[in-house]
């Protein structure tokens, strides 16, 4: 028989005897450390940039970081979302906004580093981008920048129109 959710299996004389467990859950944000930011306010990506600097710079390998906002563009949090290898690393929209969600962030900063020391945008940077913004706008939470480092450098999609 089909329901709503797609064909059901059939009930045999085993399956109506067992019942299915369902774990009722809670979650919550649970703060490793914290570090000082002296600007309070990101209003710029250089500000950003600053921001975020101490986490990627001298990594051997990509590091995706989600930074948290308010309303008033103060960081909230600070989140590791992804360790890649040498030269990539999987994005998924569900583990960048994961964080933010359970932040109550109004907006989000991404960044990731290149080991290479090269700030150009891949193809996959500019797609992963684009789909974070596009999730961002459905469930309301604005990506405001995504900032690639490199050697004492950086690149902000939002100054080069990417975003």
């Amino acid at each position: 028989m089909d329901t709503l959710y797609g064909p059901q299996p059939s009930i045999g004389i085993q399956q109506a005897k067992s019942a299915k467990r369902v774990s009722i859950i809670s979650l919550r944000v649970v703060k490793e450390k914290s570090t000082l930011y002296s600007n309070r306010f990101i209003r710029s990506p250089e500000d950003g940039y600053q921001c975020i600097k101490p986490f990627l710079e001298l990594r051997d390998r990509e590091y995706f970081i989600v930074v948290t906002l308010d309303t008033k563009n103060q960081p909230t949090s600070i989140n590791i979302c992804h360790i890649g290898n040498l030269n990539s690393s999987i994005v998924h929209p569900r583990e960048v906004f994961k964080t933010a969600v359970l932040s109550n962030a109004a907006s989000i900063l991404i960044a990731h580093n290149h080991p290479s020391g090269i700030v150009d945008p891949s193809r996959e940077d500019k797609e992963v981008t684009k789909r974070l913004v596009s999730v961002g706008n459905i469930i309301g939470i604005e990506v405001l920048d995504h900032l690639i480092i490199g050697d004492n450098k950086y690149l902000s999609f939002k100054e080069q129109g990417l975003i």
